[in-house]
């Protein structure tokens, strides 16, 4: 046995287009991406996740719902003494928006004074607007 009668006992794979007996597109068919060199062809998953709109970053509105705030100087101004202020008489006296189907969280908070006696139900208030309506001789039911 000489060197040059060694041979492969693996058979290789076939390389196409590298001229010889297939000529012009060397068994690929024609055009297109397919006859390409390197083509590389992205799975239709890929392509269904690359359409979804994506949130990035710190520019999109949170899911946690925000509190309305109402300064005591508004509520001072809006109401008359001896009034009990809720969610809902907030609104009607358009110092806050209704959002969807229902009132949205209030927050009181200190600004401003108060010189009436008012009762708060159902908001969240400031200890600074607590102490001024109570100094005033209203009332904070939680």
């Amino acid at each position: 046995m000489q060197l040059h009668e060694l041979r492969n006992k693996k058979k290789s794979k076939k390389r196409i287009a590298r001229g010889g007996a297939h000529g012009k597109t060397s068994g690929r068919g024609t055009k297109g991406q397919k006859s390409r060199a390197g083509r590389k062809i992205r799975p239709a998953e890929r392509d269904m996740i690359k359409r979804i709109p994506k949130l990035r970053g710190y520019r999109f509105k949170s899911i946690v719902a925000k509190h309305a705030v109402v300064n005591l100087s508004a509520i001072n101004s809006a109401f008359a003494s001896g009034d009990v202020v809720t969610p809902e008489s907030l609104a009607a006296h358009g110092l806050i928006e209704k959002r969807g189907t229902g009132f949205p969280l209030v927050k009181v908070l200190g600004g401003g004074i108060v010189e009436k006696k008012l009762t708060v139900e159902r908001c969240f208030v400031s200890a600074s607007a607590k102490e001024k309506i109570e100094k005033a001789g209203g009332a904070v039911k939680e």
